[in-house]
């Protein structure tokens, strides 16, 4: 019997390594996917419960956005998915915690979208002194904690900011990776909101989330300004979308040398998706020059090519996909979207990118 639990320690003790992966996505949409009734099936077109079906796939995290007033976001954001307010994600994280799943909680402080090309200041602090804008998010974010506390569902992990390369609450929170100017204003606004976790979650794992993982200089730019600024946090969150950032070999060594400039910061991808469906037409700023077909094939592929690089790299504890419960199955909008989630929007069924997704784990 000694030696039996003799083993079993050693076993604890050898292979925590894939107790640390995370696997998941942000699912903010799926409670207003449910409502307007779509339908979600498995690979083989048998209906589902999403977040059931998830967890078979050996999900173990969720990810959640939450806005500050989506009330005044455009209308034209609404439709686009802008409609996470306290409410919505308290009801959301219940039922991810009942499916027991842990929780990322990602801050946006804005009302709409938040992303390099846009971070809006919210409506409620439009007239607030800059100098006291450190206090209101402080605030804000420790009574949106506290609710989120007192309703069981504490998140596991949060989000101070979402792709906030560029800084937050523009103009005042504006910064460039590569300048110095401004960094001691944003570093302010940043750790009023870390303050309020360290405070209210002390738990928490706290996540930077930045987008530049495609260009080396400014993604190392970028944290060692938040280190000479002094800012508390834990984990560096990246996007990486192929036809944005790169190719996965470039994301290789930017992993890499994430290893060696800050050894004590393990790295998340937080966000990655790829189409399953696409023209290969450039749309915006997308470079397709580098990238797999926009085909089910080629986004099985490049979720395939993925996993096998962030497995090669110690340092990468997460992986999770964005939008992945996508789908218009069962709507009037059927085959409808942006057509880069885990599930195909004319079938309603899971695509095989699923299957390669999990062996993240």
């Amino acid at each position: 019997m000694k030696r039996y639990l003799v083993v079993l320690l050693l076993l604890a003790v050898l292979l925590p390594a894939s107790a640390k992966r995370w696997l998941g996505g942000d699912i903010s949409m799926l409670t207003a996917n449910e409502r307007a009734g779509v339908e979600y099936r498995d690979l083989s077109g048998r209906p589902v419960d999403a977040l059931d079906y998830f967890k078979r796939m050996d999900w173990n995290m969720m990810r959640v956005r939450l806005f500050v007033e989506p009330r005044h976001a455009p209308g034209a954001h609404h439709d686009q998915g802008v409609c996470q307010d306290l409410p919505y994600v308290i009801d959301l994280c219940q039922r991810i915690k009942r499916a027991g799943f842990k929780i990322m909680l990602d801050f946006h402080y804005s009302d709409t979208w938040a992303d390099p090309a846009k971070q809006f200041m919210p409506h409620r602090w439009l007239e607030t002194p800059s100098s006291c804008l450190p206090d209101s998010v402080y605030a804000y974010t420790r009574d949106c904690l506290t609710a989120m506390v007192r309703a069981g569902v504490a998140p596991d992990m949060i989000q101070v900011g979402n792709e906030i390369t560029y800084g937050m609450m523009w103009p005042v929170g504006r910064v460039d990776p590569l300048r110095d100017d401004n960094w001691d204003v944003f570093a302010s606004l940043l750790k009023g909101g870390v303050r309020a976790c360290r405070e209210v979650c002390p738990r928490a794992k706290i996540i930077i989330h930045t987008e530049k993982a495609g260009v080396w200089e400014m993604t190392e730019g970028y944290y060692k300004r938040l280190a000479a600024c002094g800012v508390d946090y834990d984990i560096i969150g990246l996007s990486y979308y192929p036809m944005w950032h790169n190719t996965i070999a470039y994301l290789g060594t930017t992993l890499d040398h994430l290893a060696q400039q800050f050894p004590h910061k393990p790295v998340m991808i937080v966000e990655t998706a790829y189409y399953y469906l696409h023209d290969g037409v450039n749309r915006g700023e997308e470079d397709f020059s580098q990238c797999l077909p926009g085909t089910i094939e080629g986004q099985r592929e490049f979720t395939a090519q993925l996993v096998a690089e962030l497995r090669r790299h110690k340092n990468v504890t997460g992986l999770f996909w964005w939008f992945p419960e996508e789908n218009s199955y069962g709507t009037p909008f059927r085959g409808h979207g942006l057509n880069r989630g885990l599930f195909n929007n004319s079938t309603g069924c899971a695509l095989p990118a699923m299957s390669e997704f999990s062996r993240f784990r």
